[in-house]
């Protein structure tokens, strides 16, 4: 896999004190990668970094292999970003803001900017007034003056922010077919869990500032442990059997369904003690976890809960 940004040992010291500790990470060419982590964390920290907006205390970050610190120019000649909010000039069409933005980078035609206007579906409001346009539409209009250059790695900060659940689909959408159709290397931070594992192909989590874990969605999700929901005609009595059959199980009980993680070879040997003791069974399925699931055990693990 083509390696499109790589953070080496990256800090950052303010006051005195250690806000981002030795991050070290690759995004790959083609992927979504999503750096998860609650408010205050450091995400935006870090992507203020990677872009040149906030120096480097320590360590280095290579775009298309060349330094941010280093090689500014030749690095971020790569780069697409939006952090925080796309800033767009309100009493100006869409059309006339992207016209304004290719004014700034060499070899923009007007051809590339119908290519992306079509790309992020803004063409038949293109020429509106942007005080006109929805929360979304500023947002795809923001993500159109992200890719007029061609840029190979997109950076967006909280991308869905403000969003109602249609312009949140659809920036998914977006940021999805970015990633397979131009092979755009994509980084996504945010804190809603839910909208990460739909979007992302890899996880970063990020907790006060240092580097908790990076893993694929799938295997964030899958962990050592499935979990398995049992469905029985008695709650108390199954519980009892649950309990004598491993007292360190921990279940959640609701409406006669009782939902356990443990190995996949105990199985049948739950189900024979339920059996054994008059427990009837309608039912036995495999759940998958969630991101949000996973987030809080691995948090918790680190020893502290986090709510995000």
């Amino acid at each position: 896999m083509n390696t499109i940004v790589k953070l080496q040992n990256v800090s950052k010291v303010i006051k005195g004190q250690k806000i981002i500790d030795d991050l070290s990470f690759d995004v790959y060419e083609g992927e979504v990668f999503g750096f998860l982590g609650p408010n205050g964390a450091g995400k935006t920290t870090t992507i203020r970094m990677i872009v040149g907006l906030m120096s480097i205390s320590e360590g280095d970050v290579l775009i298309s292999g060349k330094s941010i610190k280093k090689d500014f120019e030749g690095a971020i000649a790569s780069v697409g970003a939006i952090v925080e909010n796309p800033e767009l000039y309100k009493f100006m069409s869409g059309y006339k803001n992207l016209k304004h933005f290719a004014r700034m980078q060499n070899g923009i035609t007007d051809e590339r900017i119908k290519e992306v206007v079509e790309l992020v579906g803004l063409s038949e409001r293109i020429h509106d007034k942007v005080k006109t346009y929805s929360l979304g539409m500023r947002q795809r209009l923001g993500l159109a003056q992200c890719l007029l250059h061609k840029p190979k790695i997109l950076i967006l900060d909280e991308p869905t922010n403000g969003l109602d659940p249609a312009g949140i689909r659809e920036i998914r959408a977006y940021v999805r077919k970015l990633a397979q159709e131009e092979g755009m290397a994509v980084i996504v931070s945010s804190h809603l869990l839910s909208e990460m594992e739909m979007m992302c192909d890899r996880i970063g989590i990020i907790q006060k500032g240092k580097l908790v874990d990076v893993q694929t969605v799938h295997d964030f999700v899958g962990g050592n442990e499935l979990v398995y929901q049992f469905e029985v005609n008695d709650e108390k009595k199954a519980i009892s059997v649950m309990k004598t059959f491993d007292s360190s199980l921990v279940f959640d009980v609701k409406n006669n369904k009782l939902q356990t993680s443990l190995p996949k070879e105990r199985v049948p040997h739950l189900i024979k003690a339920f059996v054994e003791q008059d427990v009837e069974l309608f039912g036995v399925m495999q759940v998958a976890k969630s991101l949000e699931d996973r987030f809080l055990e691995i948090t918790n693990e680190k020893g502290e809960v986090l709510h995000a």
